[in-house]
C-alpha cells in the first residue's frame, strides 16, 4: 500500500475536493490551485506559477518558466494530478524538440517508473515507432503529424471504454478498449529521457458524468464528429 509519505510532493498539496461525480479527490494537506470550472465546464490544472497540486516522484525534471510554460527536462519522470478521473476530457498546448520524447497519461496509477494507465503519446522524431496521437500500445500511429519545436494542441476524451484522441482538432484515434483495461486514476505528464525537452501549457480537464450517453452529449460539442 503507498501512503502520502512515499511522495515526494511539488508544491502545496490540496484538500479534498469534489467538483464532479466524475471525479473522486484525494484528501492531502495544503493549499491548491482553485480548480474552478469556467462557463464550459473545463478546469485549468496550472496556475503558470507554481506546481501546485501535483505529485511526482522524481521532482527533478519539471519546473515553470519565464512565460508560464511547464518545462520537463533531464531523467524520466512523471507529473500527477491530485485528483482522479473516469468520464472525462484531457487536453494541453505542447511543444517537444528533436527526437523528444513524451506523453499525456490518464487514468494511471500513482507510482514509480513507467505509470499504470493509458498514454497518449507525445513523440514527433525520436526512434520510438509510435507517434503523436497514439494510444500507446493500444493504436499506434507511425505517420509524423507534428513539425519539431511547434506548438500544437492534443485532446483526449474518454468516455467508459471509448478513447478519442483529437491532434490539432482532428481526430486520430476512435478506439473501443474490450478489455476497459484502466477504468479511473490521475492525469500526468512525461518527462521521458536526458535528451527531452516537453513545453506544457492550457493544460486542462473537463470532468464527464459517468452516464455515457450524457458524458458524450458534453463532448459533442466541441467535437461534433463523434
Amino acid at each position: 500500500m503507498i501512503t502520502l509519505k512515499q511522495f515526494i510532493f511539488v508544491g502545496a498539496l490540496s484538500a479534498s475536493l469534489a467538483f464532479s461525480s466524475a471525479c473522486k479527490a484525494q484528501t492531502v494537506a495544503g493549499k491548491p490551485t482553485p480548480l474552478v470550472p469556467d462557463k464550459d465546464g473545463w478546469i485549468q490544472l496550472f496556475d503558470g506559477k507554481t506546481l501546485s497540486g501535483w505529485m511526482t516522484f522524481d521532482p527533478h525534471a519539471w519546473s515553470i518558466n519565464e512565460k508560464g510554460e511547464l518545462v520537463g527536462v533531464g531523467k524520466r519522470s512523471h507529473l500527477f494530478s491530485p485528483n482522479t478521473y473516469r468520464n472525462m476530457e484531457y487536453r494541453a498546448t505542447v511543444k517537444l524538440n528533436h527526437k523528444g520524447n513524451s506523453g499525456m497519461y490518464f487514468r494511471a496509477q500513482l507510482g514509480e517508473g513507467w505509470p499504470k494507465g493509458y498514454e497518449s503519446q507525445v513523440e514527433n522524431t525520436s526512434p520510438d515507432p509510435q507517434r503523436t496521437g497514439s494510444l500507446y500500445n493500444f493504436v499506434k500511429i507511425g505517420e509524423q503529424l507534428i513539425e519539431d519545436d511547434t506548438w500544437w494542441t492534443q485532446h483526449v476524451i474518454a468516455i467508459g471504454n471509448r478513447i478519442i484522441i483529437k491532434v490539432n482538432d482532428k481526430i486520430v484515434v476512435d478506439y473501443v478498449d474490450e478489455k476497459n483495461t484502466h477504468t479511473e486514476g490521475h492525469l500526468a505528464v512525461q518527462q521521458h529521457d536526458p535528451g527531452s525537452v516537453v513545453h506544457y501549457k492550457n493544460v486542462e480537464v473537463r470532468p464527464l458524468p459517468d452516464d455515457a450517453a450524457a458524458a458524450l452529449a458534453i463532448a459533442k460539442k466541441e467535437t461534433p464528429g463523434l
